[in-house]
């Protein structure tokens, strides 16, 4: 049996309390010999949730009392902490000496500077990892693989948070190469432009209660428009899973660059609405 073990900055959160359940489940459908054992989180409690102590009773996982412990006993690890991107480098520093196949969650880093110093930190330590949005496993998507212009909606309880969705669907989209974006602000909902240094556009619409959809034209003028409704974040946990087991990445990590890179910009846009602002 091989073992998972769970970092995060507090450990009673939706991420962490879904994925435990679907990852039994995917196991079991699948015959993977694989458990989520281990969790360590740096904040015991936190805002009226569980402790850590009372979680781990709930959910039948282990505590670790240290972070390096965590890192020892198991052997894969998924840092989490989705809601505090901040928090990444801190654990990927002690995470990533230990060579083990790891997960991070999104959104990757809070800046391109923190992001790249995490995979530099991967190559230092020869230890594979990759960090995704679960929207880039909707199924949906891959009806508009030649899509040469997109509009994605989604929503979220903020602009910085949740943006990352549909940023990491247009990069799965649309490629590399994004050169400059412009957002529209219209209280909290927004409008973004992205645009790409060969000519395409991309569009980003942001609203508290949008669900995630997208309308898109493909090379030969012809029009998509689905609403997102497949198991992203079980499809996702299967491509984790697998990447665990053969150690083989699902998409080129610069990618991965590319979304840090295009959110940097957009929440620079978002304070100077109507403005290009190139991307770094």
């Amino acid at each position: 049996m091989m073992i998972i073990g769970l970092v995060d900055y507090f450990i009673d959160e939706w991420h962490s309390n879904n994925y435990i359940v679907w990852i039994k489940e995917i196991c079991e459908k699948l015959g993977y010999e694989i458990e989520v054992k281990y969790a360590w989180a740096e904040a015991d409690t936190y805002e009226g949730k569980l402790s850590t102590d009372a979680w781990c009773a709930q959910k039948g996982i282990e505590r670790c009392n240290t972070l390096e412990e965590l890192c020892e006993k198991s052997d894969y690890i998924m840092i989490l902490a989705p809601a505090n991107p901040e928090k990444h480098l801190k654990y990927a520093e002690t995470v990533l000496k230990y060579g083990k196949n790891t997960y991070i969650d999104k959104t990757f880093a809070p800046c391109v500077d923190e992001a790249k110093k995490m995979f530099a930190l991967g190559e230092k330590y020869a230890t594979k990892f990759f960090s995704t949005s679960a929207l880039r496993y909707a199924e949906e998507l891959e009806s508009c693989s030649n899509a040469t212009s997109v509009m994605l909606k989604g929503g979220g309880r903020s602009f910085d948070e949740y943006i990352v969705h549909q940023i990491e669907m247009l990069v799965k989209i649309m490629g590399i190469g994004a050169e400059c974006v412009k957002v529209f602000p219209s209280g909290k909902q927004k409008m973004c432009i992205i645009k790409y240094a060969d000519g395409r556009y991309g569009f980003l619409e942001y609203a508290l209660s949008n669900s995630f959809a997208f309308v898109a034209e493909d090379g030969e003028g012809q029009a998509i428009n689905k609403n997102i409704v497949s198991p992203y974040f079980v499809n996702l946990l299967e491509h984790i899973l697998s990447f665990f087991f053969n150690g083989e990445l699902p998409f080129d990590h610069n990618q991965t660059i590319e979304v840090i890179r295009i959110r940097d910009a957009l929440l620079k846009a978002a304070q100077m609405p109507d403005t290009w602002i190139k991307i770094n």
